[in-house]
């Protein structure tokens, strides 16, 4: 395949090691004490942890080079679990040999995840002369008893601390992450942490409703009825404010959970919006090239195992059709402020989007150009328009 007409590259670091497992968490991640190794684990297996995700790496180039010219990286993420509990010189490593491997492109945009208690003014610095230009911490909330419920670790002033020595280390772009419709969080109580957010110089801000997984610790709260979740009405005056207060910061919003500065927005999940190609590495990591979807085994020593056996660490793999790729299509891109032609819709779809068009979920001047865009209330129920359409 020609490479000007491939998708842009991106790769996913996925460090699968906490300190502390967070009670509405039910993300792929180890804490010490689910390690068979016990307390010093992360420390201990880190090492062996980024040998393997070195391996994969060369076995990414081996299999995209065997079918392509290698396209420069456009963009790379470390998420987790939490991925500065590794030292920054191992996440240097793994930057060195993606470089070396593919190339950057010029621009390139590469974010870590941190949690504001996780990194020093001095790891920051560290991390910032390994390469990595942007990142986004976990703030959650401003209220301490909100974070209590989340089971999140960190003293709510230490977010202001920790942005401000990002920017002095360098950092380029700069994102807080906010969950809302917590049990017990107010609307005052989210107001007071939007504004808490806003006040800080970022140029990019998320907002996450919580859900509720099973098998997560706030799932079984939730189930026993030790707490209660507040009803839907409120989480949505709960979004319309966050809204709200972004938009008068000059925040626009991009993607239904996402508001940035012109510049600010988050370039590797707008690559998963727009189904480019993503190779992810490391324990429960998924991937997405060319139609073809897989995943990971899910444990860190099963993936080292796997790696250093010379084994690919892939679990299960499947080739979309083109009716899958055309339905992933219209479940990421509606929630873009940028939209979708209508002209990508048959015509039983356009009557179905009709409907929402009269009850002023979408934006009629763009319907009048030939295209979907969701106005504020149809961003609460995009996900329901989504069913609609796939009915």
């Amino acid at each position: 395949m020609a490479k000007d007409h491939l998708k842009p590259l991106s790769f996913y670091i996925h460090i699968p090691y906490c300190i502390r497992r967070c009670g509405y968490c039910d993300f792929n991640t180890y804490t010490p004490s689910e390690l068979k190794d016990g307390e010093a684990s992360v420390a201990k297996v880190s090492q062996g942890y980024v040998d393997a995700a070195i391996i994969e790496i060369n076995q990414a180039f081996d299999f995209l080079h065997g079918k392509e010219q290698v396209r420069p990286i456009e963009t790379i993420f470390f998420g987790g679990g939490t991925p500065t509990l590794l030292p920054a010189p191992d996440l240097a490593r793994i930057l060195d040999e993606l470089r070396e491997k593919f190339g950057f492109a010029e621009d390139i945009e590469i974010t870590t995840e941190a949690n504001p208690d996780s990194v020093s003014a001095v790891d920051l610095k560290n991390l910032r002369v390994a390469g990595i230009n942007r990142v986004s911490f976990g703030m959650q909330s401003a209220k301490t008893h909100v974070l209590a419920t989340l089971d999140r670790t960190h003293n709510p002033a230490r977010v202001s601390e920790v942005v401000n020595e990002a920017i002095e280390a360098g950092f380029e772009h700069v994102s807080l992450d906010l969950i809302y419709g917590v049990p017990g969080e107010s609307i005052d109580d989210w107001k007071e942490s939007v504004n808490a957010a806003l006040a800080l110089p970022i140029d990019h801000l998320s907002a996450y409703a919580l859900i509720v997984e099973e098998g997560t610790k706030l799932g079984a709260q939730v189930r026993r009825g030790d707490v209660v979740m507040p009803p839907d009405d409120e989480t949505a005056d709960k979004y319309l404010l966050v809204d709200e207060l972004a938009t008068k910061a000059g925040m626009d919003w991009y993607e239904v959970s996402n508001w940035s500065l012109t510049g600010g927005e988050a370039r590797h999940n707008i690559a998963y919006w727009h189904s480019n190609d993503w190779w992810g590495i490391g324990a429960g990591a998924h991937s997405h090239v060319q139609g073809v979807r897989w995943w990971n085994v899910k444990h860190p020593t099963t993936y080292i195992s796997k790696l250093t056996s010379g084994e690919s660490p892939m679990l299960e793999n499947e080739v979309l059709t083109p009716e899958q790729l055309r339905f992933e299509e219209i479940l990421l891109r509606i929630r873009l402020s940028s939209g979708l032609p209508l002209a990508f819709f048959t015509e039983a779809e356009l009557g179905i989007l009709n409907s929402y068009l009269a009850q002023g979920h979408l934006n009629e001047k763009a319907w009048q150009t030939g295209e979907l865009k969701l106005t504020i209330t149809g961003r609460l129920l995009a996900d329901q328009i989504v069913r609609a359409l796939n009915r």
